[in-house]
């Protein structure tokens, strides 16, 4: 098969999940759960967002390494990059109870939060989301490629309204 078929595919089968999605979203076969393995892509699927773009883990440049936990907080909870910047975050659960780390603007993951409040089964896998069962680590490799200040926030229910959240600082290319 062809790779641009494989990514056709691939695109149309997000289409008609993205239709689905919503009828779906109340059963608890989208269950959260304590454990979410996240399977290694072969290929990283890059999709442009506000804050930047997926990238594969050899074009990292840098590695951040931020340490979650039950306290609900994220140590450190404020990073800063350059624009055009490709980091590892390396983000490691110290605590007893599965955590993520999902990135984005404030508004979309206050956005989202208010989602997983309703629907607090539902099950997501995006390349800018990592998803940390206890006392184990996850990966997210983004190229933060456009300037501003975004944020990086766990929003399983409870988490993000305990301040379970952090910033991003992205510097402006001199």
């Amino acid at each position: 098969m062809k790779p641009t078929t494989t990514i056709h595919r691939r695109n149309a089968l997000r289409q008609l999940l993205a239709l689905a999605t919503p009828a779906l979203l109340p059963l608890s076969a989208l269950a959260h759960g304590d454990a979410h393995p996240k399977v290694p892509s072969a290929e990283v699927v890059r999709e442009q967002k506000p804050w930047g773009i997926a990238a594969a883990p050899a074009e990292a440049t840098r590695r951040i390494d931020i340490r979650m936990g039950d306290d609900m907080r994220f140590t450190p909870s404020h990073i800063e990059v350059r624009e055009g910047e490709t980091v590892r975050l390396r983000i490691a659960n110290r605590g007893k109870v599965l955590h993520e780390l999902v990135l984005g603007t404030s508004d979309e993951l206050q956005a989202h939060a208010e989602l997983m409040k309703k629907h607090p089964g539902m099950q997501h896998d995006e390349p800018y989301m990592a998803h940390v069962p206890s006392r184990q680590r996850g990966d997210i490799t983004w190229t933060f490629n456009r300037p501003g200040d975004f944020e990086f926030a766990c929003l399983i229910p409870g988490h993000y309204e305990a301040g379970m959240r952090g910033t991003v600082r992205v510097i402006p290319k001199p």
